[in-house]
């Protein structure tokens, strides 16, 4: 899951993507309005974390003109402003929710999850022959053997998975669960890929990941 924050106070952008990536998102940071709306129209996010107060554009315009171009994206606003008025106005120019600081990083997580969780409806666990990948409890297992993986291992598999039965291109994988700007030739998925594949303890006759050369990767049933 890919998250763009737009937040102009360093520490507070500083910490929130430590902590998403923390939990397995892909986390992409904008430090003005302007650039902001530019990046969230040309990249595709699963949510964007939206501050109001910002140079160049606000929040506030930012959230008015995504929706304009017809952008379902779930954004929450992230705001000191904490008047009735204020969350009226936030919600009516098209954000989905609305928190204020100071809040708690747990809050923040659970209305992410909220939002998320149409996305992927009742497909919270996702299954590739004996393979089942839990999302909420974040838990892999190999048949009755819970497999433990890193974070940017679960993040992939999570993305094969979510996209079974399709070709899966290597620059949609690296925006996807790696930071947008890593160049789309590196090596690093294989590097993860080859990890993955061991620890789930795959065969070269069981063909549940496989390579499409130069191209990318797709999962599917054998």
């Amino acid at each position: 899951m890919k998250i763009l924050i737009i937040e102009d106070e360093p520490g507070i952008a500083k910490f929130l993507k430590q902590g998403l990536e923390e939990e397995s998102y892909a986390v992409q940071l904008s430090e003005d309005g302007t650039h902001g709306l530019e990046t969230a129209l040309e990249n595709h996010f699963d949510l964007i974390l939206l501050d109001w107060m910002l140079p160049g554009l606000s929040g506030l315009d930012v959230c008015i003109r995504f929706r304009k171009q017809n952008q379902q994206t779930p954004i929450i606003f992230i705001t000191a402003k904490d008047t009735v008025s204020d969350t009226i106005s936030g919600l009516k120019s098209g954000a989905n929710d609305y928190i204020k600081k100071p809040f708690h990083f747990e809050e923040l997580l659970e209305r992410i999850r909220v939002q998320l969780r149409p996305l992927s409806g009742e497909h919270d666990v996702f299954k590739l022959g004996d393979i089942i990948l839990n999302v909420s409890t974040h838990q892999v297992y190999r048949g009755y053997q819970e497999i433990q993986l890193t974070q940017k291992e679960f993040a992939l598999l999570e993305y094969l998975l979510r996209h079974k039965g399709e070709v899966c291109r290597r620059s949609r994988i690296i925006e996807s669960v790696w930071e947008i700007h890593f160049d789309y030739s590196t090596s690093v998925i294989d590097v993860f890929m080859n990890s993955l594949r061991k620890k789930l303890g795959l065969s070269k006759s069981e063909d549940y990941i496989q390579t499409i050369r130069g191209i990318g990767y797709i999962a599917k049933e054998p």
